[in-house]
């Protein structure tokens, strides 16, 4: 018996109607759901360009708190088109004496090559993103049971793999 869901979802699912699924859940969750939990990433405070800069450095900088500025460029053009010139201005915005989150230095292999480091400040910031937005996953988290979420994180991170793999690359 075919059933439908409130995001027009074929029941049962099957792999053979999985891509169609997929798609008609990519719209509530990339927009809708990405973008809440954006929201509570930046806070009251930060911009949609600084806070992906702050994820950026939390989750692909060495030790959670160093970047080349070059990895920034690359990562964050995935995401939003965004030149060199415009990243230099966020960045630069960033490092001011008002804000503090991160300081930028010259490579110690490369004069031409910044590196870019958390402060304390920008240090605490992350922190204050990551409980605060822990804390709105939970609230989602509370409406599922166990075995959704563990279904959930197991497919999500298993997707995530096979994307960054390069399989969007190879077509």
């Amino acid at each position: 018996m075919k059933q439908q869901s409130d995001f027009g979802i074929d029941y049962p699912i099957k792999r053979e109607t999985a891509p169609k699924n997929f798609l008609k859940l990519f719209y509530p969750f990339h927009y809708s759901v990405g973008m809440a939990v954006e929201k509570h990433l930046s806070g009251p405070d930060l911009t949609r360009h600084q806070t992906v800069i702050l994820w950026i450095i939390h989750s692909k900088g060495e030790g959670g708190h160093t970047i080349h500025r070059k990895t920034i460029e690359r990562l964050i053009g995935e995401w939003y088109e965004l030149g060199s010139p415009a990243i230099s201005k966020v960045l630069r915005a960033m490092a001011d004496k008002n804000l503090n989150l991160i300081s930028i230095k010259e490579s110690r292999t490369s004069a031409r090559e910044k590196v870019i480091r958390l402060t304390k400040k920008g240090q605490a910031t992350v922190n204050d993103m990551m409980e605060r937005t822990e804390a709105f996953i939970r609230l989602i988290a509370d409406e599922l049971t166990d075995e959704e979420i563990s279904k959930g994180m197991e497919f999500m991170s298993r997707v995530g793999a096979i994307v960054e793999s390069g399989l969007d690359q190879q077509k």
